[in-house]
């Protein structure tokens, strides 16, 4: 499955039981020997009574993920067409707590992605106090900074860290350049996704995200809201925004202060298939 080219295979590990090592979803993942995927999603029983299901996320290098909000979409499509349930409204229990994921009369899928993380002690990030945006020094990264010595960026947690830096022109932004090195800093203790978002206006932005445990992917559901957010801190956006990823747009909503952020966009199936462990 994909959304809007952020592709998945998911498992059905509510009528089989199946355990994968890393190693294996590594191998699987290999877009020339393997499926190819951006994230291995699986679909579980609950240890929740109040969910309709748990929701687990593995990245291409098979680590594993606490928030994907395409993935999510996906994975609302995927439950109603094996007929595993007929709800519209699905409440998931993830890693990092529970989402809503609500089927609209278009097709498309609405996931309640909660409210953002803005302390940096639970994005994680290492900083003395909070603030909107902050300053990471890129000093010491040898010559792969190029020019920057450090990059100004807003950090926000969707259930997953995010850094978002705004950049004037986001096709020729430095993003696998920049990308790592923001990824891997030492102020982020669990890594962290790195977007690029160049503001079109108040309403339409278009960014491109550099993932953990993957790379640069197609389009990415948390990134998105994440970059919502940190335009909307810093008064350059309203309350709903259309982002346009690389693989297509999605419609994001932010009331703003403790309110969620709304993520709205479709899902696809692709195929479906057997594997043999």
């Amino acid at each position: 499955m994909h959304g809007i080219g952020n592709d998945f295979i998911l498992l059905d590990l509510i009528s089989q039981n199946i355990h994968l090592t890393n190693e294996q979803i590594s191998v699987l993942a290999d877009r020339r020997t393997g499926i190819g995927f951006d994230q291995l999603l699986t679909v579980e029983p609950p240890t929740d009574p109040d969910m309709d299901f748990r929701y687990r996320i593995f990245n291409a290098d098979g680590s594993e993920a606490e928030q994907c909000g395409n993935g999510a979409r996906c994975f609302t499509r995927f439950v109603r067409d094996r007929g595993l349930t007929t709800k519209t409204l699905l409440k998931i229990e993830t890693n990092t707590g529970a989402i809503e994921c609500k089927l609209e009369k278009d097709g498309n899928i609405t996931v309640n992605m909660g409210s953002p993380q803005l302390q940096p002690e639970h994005i994680p990030f290492i900083s003395d106090k909070p603030g909107i945006t902050y300053a990471i020094s890129l000093c010491g990264s040898m010559d792969l900074a190029g020019s920057e010595s450090s990059v100004q960026c807003s950090v926000v947690s969707m259930g997953n860290p995010h850094a978002i830096l705004i950049v004037g022109d986001v096709n020729s932004a430095p993003v696998s350049r920049l990308g790592p090195l923001v990824q891997n800093h030492k102020r982020f203790p669990e890594k962290v996704n790195v977007g690029f978002m160049q503001i079109v206006n108040r309403s339409n932005v278009k960014l491109r995200v550099y993932e953990r445990g993957v790379g640069e992917t197609l389009a990415c559901g948390s990134g998105a809201c994440a970059a919502v957010v940190a335009g909307r801190l810093q008064g350059l956006l309203d309350e709903e925004v259309n982002v346009e990823l690389t693989g297509g747009k999605l419609k994001v909503k932010w009331k703003g202060d403790d309110h969620p952020v709304m993520l709205t966009g479709a899902a696809c199936r692709v195929y479906e298939g057997h594997l043999q462990i």
